[in-house]
């Protein structure tokens, strides 16, 4: 039995059966963890919904950013870009079910018991990993039960700190933003949200989150995916970047939790 954590999909289907041949992936004995972006930009992303979907107690996954905004156009609150890839599963006879079921999924996995916490963009420096996920909670009883409301809020990249007195919709949008699209932050936690490239390319008095010098979870073993211009490296104890650019043409990585193996398979065989 062996637990792996997944990068990025992004409709990736073909890759990723791909991935589980050579992993020799065990649907009854094995479990698949994936770090969010299931969907989008990629080809199949109604095939990648429907797998994570029907593996059932099999599988864990966290939402991306990309999951969000299939949730947002769904229900209402935005509409598709030029870039987007998920026709395919606004078209599908089992929209809604997927749907429902991609809004019950958390935002922060956590399991204190094997020392491992997974979130799609990673946990900022001034959470531990119990707050993360007790935040988190607050975002999910929202989007669980108050979907409309949630996601007529979401989109925009204020504030940009994080406070322990707001409030609402901006308390909210400030979780979202720190765990599904984080990269740099400033020493006090300010995230810049317009800089994509990769850990050198932070601007001036920023740097990756990842390398908060009191970052409260270094102790823990974080998984996180979302930064595909990383290609992997942190070059951070106790920190895993599973995102290697699947979908931009690049690899697919999964990671054995056991014993910390990395296995990948090119985008294109």
């Amino acid at each position: 039995m062996a637990t792996y954590a997944i990068g990025d999909l992004q409709g990736c289907y073909e890759p990723l059966q791909r991935l589980l041949s050579k992993l020799k992936f065990d649907p009854t004995q094995d479990h698949l963890w994936f770090c969010g972006d299931l969907v989008n930009r990629g080809p199949q992303s109604l095939e990648c919904l429907r797998f994570v979907r029907d593996l059932g107690h099999r599988g864990q996954t966290v939402l991306g950013n990309h999951d969000l905004h299939l949730l947002a156009i769904h229900f209402g609150h935005a509409s598709p870009r030029g870039s987007d890839t998920i026709s395919d599963i606004l078209e599908a006879p089992d929209r809604d079910s997927l749907m429902d079921w991609l809004r019950h999924q958390p935002l922060v996995h956590y399991d204190a018991a094997l020392n491992w916490c997974m979130s799609h963009a990673g946990v900022p420096p001034m959470w531990s990993a119990r707050k993360a996920r007790k935040l988190a909670q607050e975002v999910e009883a929202v989007l669980q039960n108050d979907c409309q409301s949630f996601f007529e809020h979401m989109y925009g990249n204020q504030p940009d700190v994080w406070d322990n007195t707001l409030t609402g919709p901006d308390r909210l949008r400030v979780i979202v933003n720190y765990l599904t699209r984080m990269r740099f932050i400033d020493a006090s936690g300010r995230l810049d949200l317009v800089t994509k490239e990769g850990a050198g390319a932070a601007p001036e008095g920023f740097f990756p989150w990842f390398r908060h010098p009191s970052r409260k979870t270094r102790h823990k073993r974080l998984l996180f995916g979302h930064w595909a211009a990383l290609e992997g490296e942190t070059d951070t104890e106790n920190v895993w970047a599973l995102d290697t650019g699947c979908v931009w043409g690049a690899k697919l990585t999964a990671l054995r939790l056991e014993d910390g193996q990395r296995f990948q398979v090119d985008a294109r065989e």
